[in-house]
């Protein structure tokens, strides 16, 4: 029959000599020797899980032979094409068996295993017993390890038990179906019968894998597994684990478990994908990269390479971390926090001594635990919270002392689910002194969005105010589980709350009393926060940033704005709430919806700026849009203290001239600036309104300027360069030459350190240098400022070229009666069709509320008219919706992808729904 992406020459049937009274036994196994074109680098010794076969593998043969690697992917006995001999085989057996036939293949090293499902625990059996050969393991979607406290996956225990087992597994073909429809998306036909094929009639192996599945301390196989699982955690050679989250059987309790055994290893998660992650990913491109990563053609592979020179280095408590992180070869040398070079004799390539060490973070907390001014106020309805320096560091200190006494250890990770205000200052701060890495899911991602977040980081405790106790309930969230208040009782026990921040805070005073000191500070170098993109272009994903690296953000943004102690700060944006605590100045937290940045009104905002005297104000500009639009509101007394604000902080989207300028009518002596960065690193760039101004009237005058949004000059220690676009991809090398149009790349001493769990995005996000790659678009001037154009994959290749999004939504955004714009390409790629799809100023336009339509004919005109002036291309179709869709945090950030989906299913004659 056909079996679709498989070569008749990979397949080939080898006989192991039996020994002692065992008879001899024939293997089916893909081999792709003969596709290599020299000695191969080495082997990849695949094994496939229950009830697959070697087919599962065959993408990465392919692949693999074209980077010069041998894959060997066996059939397991009594499964695919090998023999059945109807013996029972185990666990223990099982790994016998490998080694028998790799002995008789006379495989020599270096060998990296890679297996899938009950294939992982057996190829890293074969691992365990093979020292002499291993090279490295590749692990997807397995485990070593079960936790007799809890049950197996519910689909196990229904194929195990015994009213079900027989004609679930080997009576019938339910259980192979079932497994194969796990697969999202799901498998063509032609596939799914591939799967099948080899199972038409005997699948007793099937019903025996099921069997010996060691769900018990009792189970016969049990001692095998504790045997491999002592053995994994033994283990010192590279690592990868690749994951499909949505898995119903290996769930996320046992990828923790295989990362605890393996600390050093390279992780990467593939949202959406679940338990078939050969069929629902890319595993065979990543594995291959990862391969050409940690075993680089020039070094000699050899299982006897001391693990430092394999990508891991020891650590000052005797830990290990995977060095480079973004992939990169082993003489990089790679700053890990920020991504710039050292050379060899240790210096940073900005020329900073590596020896010049940054305050840590909470070093403010003790250089000002005898100040009683107050350090965070945090306004509520009806009521404000207040603490004082000498509060917040006696809180700090006291939390840390009592999560430490209970258990929480450095590197361990805490999810914080409370509000912004002094619970959760006193808990990230208590997190940043013992060393913990705090997971900071803010609200603003929603609740799917905080789920898949959380589950990604894998907490080992959470602390929440209860409404995120519920969440973490109802969501099956890991992590012990503490509650930011008191609770009564039975809510407590229904939410498996262990323990409260007051209950906490009382033992750490105990402590602190009986003499008990904090451990050591965190080294600067180690983790201390995972943070989360907005998920404007895909799901969020966590950031994990260095003590180094907060401290570089910090020390920016009061290099850049003149922020510090003298600047009571106000933040309108969640995510920055906690922004002046490090600056050592007093945090204020307006009385607004933390999840909608949109809801912050101007008396909120002037509320806040009068409680704290603030001088500085940080918002989104969706946030401004709401402050300006209910601006009519204000008192006196409110605008009075509006008056007094002299800076003014808007970042997380692009934000218009126009909107800025109105900053004036509420803080007419603020210094309006609009920093650009992201999560990974911020800020990056630095403007004004005046130097907008001036950047406006240098278009046609200064090479470069124009065709996009002026973000200004990178702010002090970063540096900017364009990865020039071929063809919509961005190839080129790295220039500063002013207006070429490319990938913004960037290095900084606040970036990121990496992606969590997530390798082949980190591989992808960073350039040979470990400059971080945007994913943004645009071009510098003559005068170095940074003009960006939109997201590299938002960017429309039409026929004639490429064509970025930012300029031509500029230009339909200065027609009368446009509110918003979206710039999109439908169509294949190389031939896409410019569409803009518009929001419409309901003052303008009394269709604005109604559904989603063509526009107006006068509309469409005016629209091609001023593209076509302002950028010189032709518009295709011009469409109107009620409201463009944008993203949950920033409420800004317009979600092209969404709409170029919705403008082709429209334009293609589907049902014109909202996008």
């Amino acid at each position: 029959m056909s079996l679709p992406g498989l070569e008749a020459r990979w397949r080939r049937h080898v006989t192991v000599p039996g020994t002692g009274e065992d008879p001899p036994v024939t293997w089916h196994l893909l081999d792709n020797e003969p596709d290599l074109t020299g000695p191969p680098r080495g082997t990849l010794l695949a094994v496939h899980g229950n009830p697959t076969w070697s087919y599962l593998w065959r993408a990465l043969l392919p692949a693999a032979a074209a980077q010069g690697w041998r894959v060997v992917a066996v059939d397991q006995l009594g499964m695919g094409y090998s023999e059945r001999d109807g013996r029972l085989r185990r666990l223990g057996d099982r790994i016998a068996d490998l080694g028998a036939l790799t002995d008789t293949l006379g495989l020599t090293g270096p060998v990296v295993t890679v297996g899938h499902d009950w294939g992982g625990v057996v190829s890293l059996g074969w691992a365990v017993e093979h020292p002499e050969l291993l090279a490295g393991v590749v692990v997807t979607n397995t485990a070593v390890h079960h936790d007799d406290s809890s049950h197996i996956p519910v689909l196990l225990r229904l194929a195990g038990h015994p009213t079900v087992h027989g004609w679930a597994t080997s009576g019938t073909r339910t259980f192979l179906r079932a497994t194969l429809a796990l697969a999202s998306p799901p498998l063509e036909p032609e596939v799914r019968a591939a799967y099948l094929a080899p199972y038409d009639e005997d699948r007793q192996a099937v019903a025996d894998f099921v069997a010996d599945i060691p769900a018990g301390p009792d189970h016969p196989s049990r001692p095998a597994l504790d045997a491999v699982a002592d053995g994994v955690a033994r283990l010192t050679v590279p690592a990868l684990v690749l994951w499909g989250p949505r898995d119903p059987v290996f769930q996320g309790r046992y990828l923790e478990d295989l990362l605890r055994r393996l600390p050093h290893a390279d992780v990467h998660r593939f949202e959406g994908a679940g338990h078939l992650l050969t069929e629902d990913a890319d595993v065979a491109g990543t594995v291959v990269a990862w391969l050409d990563s940690r075993f680089p053609r020039e070094t000699p592979l050899s299982s006897e390479t001391p693990l430092s020179a394999q990508g891991v280095a020891t650590t000052s408590r005797g830990d290990s971390r995977v060095v480079r992180d973004s992939g990169l070869s082993p003489d990089s040398r790679v700053v890990r926090d920020s991504g710039l070079s050292r050379d060899r004799r240790g210096v940073r390539a900005s020329g900073v001594l590596e020896d010049d060490r940054p305050r840590s973070l909470t070093a403010v907390l003790e250089d000002r635990r005898e100040d009683d001014s107050p350090a965070v106020v945090a306004l509520h309805p009806g009521s404000t919270e207040t603490v004082t320096w000498r509060e917040l560091a006696t809180r700090v200190r006291h939390l840390a002392l009592a999560l430490h006494d209970s258990g929480v250890r450095p590197g361990q990770r805490v999810s914080l689910l409370i509000t912004p205000g002094v619970d959760l200052t006193t808990a990230l701060f208590a997190c940043l002194r013992l060393g913990a890495v705090a997971v900071v899911a803010d609200q603003g991602l929603g609740l799917r969005g905080m789920s898949r977040a959380i589950r990604g980081a894998g907490p080992d405790v959470v602390i929440g105010i209860e409404r995120g106790l519920v969440g973490a309930r109802i969501m099956a969230w890991p992590g012990r589980r503490i509650a930011a208040t008191e609770l009564p009782a039975p809510a407590a026990r229904a939410l498996g709350v262990s323990d409260t921040l007051p209950r906490l805070l009382a033992r750490g005073a105990g402590l602190e009393r009986a003499g008990i000191a904090l451990p050591p500070e965190p080294d600067l170098d180690d983790d201390a926060a995972i943070l989360f993109t907005s998920g404007s272009t895909g799901p969020a994903k966590g950031v994990r940033y260095s003590h180094r690296g907060l401290c570089g953000m910090r020390d920016t943004l009061a290099a850049t704005y003149g922020l510090g102690p003298g600047t009571p700060f106000v933040a309108g944006f969640a995510p920055f709430a906690l922004l002046g605590t490090a600056l050592g100045s007093l945090a204020v937290v307006p009385d607004m919806d933390v999840t909608a940045p949109a809801t912050l009104t101007a008396s909120a905002l002037a509320d806040a700026v009068r409680a704290g005297g603030a001088a500085a104000v940080f918002t989104s500009p969706s946030a401004l849009r709401n402050v300006l639009a209910t601006a009519a509101d204000l008192t006196a007394e409110q605008r009075e203290a509006l008056a007094g604000v002299s800076l003014f902080l808007s970042a997380g989207a692009p934000i218009p001239p126009e909107l800025l300028a109105r900053v004036a009518e509420v803080m007419p002596d603020a210094d309006a600036r609009t920093p650009y960065g992201m999560t990974e690193v911020l800020p990056v760039t630095d403007i004004g309104l005046a130097e907008i101004r001036d950047a406006l009237a240098d278009v046609g005058t200064v090479p470069g300027a124009g065709g996009g949004t002026c973000v200004g000059r990178p702010v002090p220690g970063t540096e900017v360069s364009i990865v020039p676009l071929d063809d919509g991809a961005a190839t080129g090398e790295p220039t500063t030459a002013p207006g070429v149009t490319g990938e913004v790349l960037v290095a900084a001493p606040h970036l990121k350190r990496t992606y969590d769990r997530l390798w082949a995005t980190q591989r992808a996000s960073a350039d040979h240098a470990g400059r971080h790659r945007t994913g943004d678009v645009g071009h510098l001037d003559a005068r170095g400022r940074l003009w960006v154009e939109g997201r590299l994959a938002h960017v429309v290749t039409a026929p004639g070229g490429v064509i970025t999004p930012v300029a031509v939504e500029h230009a339909a955004e200065r027609v009368p009666g446009v509110r918003r714009a979206a710039a999109v390409g439908v169509g294949p790629a190389g031939t896409q069709q410019l569409v803009v799809v518009l929001e419409t100023d309901p003052s303008v336009d009394r269709r604005s509320g109604s559904a989603p339509s063509l526009a107006t004919p006068g509309l469409t005109r005016a629209v091609r008219r001023a593209v076509g002036a302002d950028v010189g291309v032709p518009v295709s179709a011009v469409l109107r919706v009620p409201e463009l869709p944008t993203d949950v945090r920033h409420n800004a950030k317009i979600e092209r992808g969404r709409i170029a989906r919705w403008a082709e299913q429209a334009l293609a004659g589907g049902r014109m729904g909202r996008p």
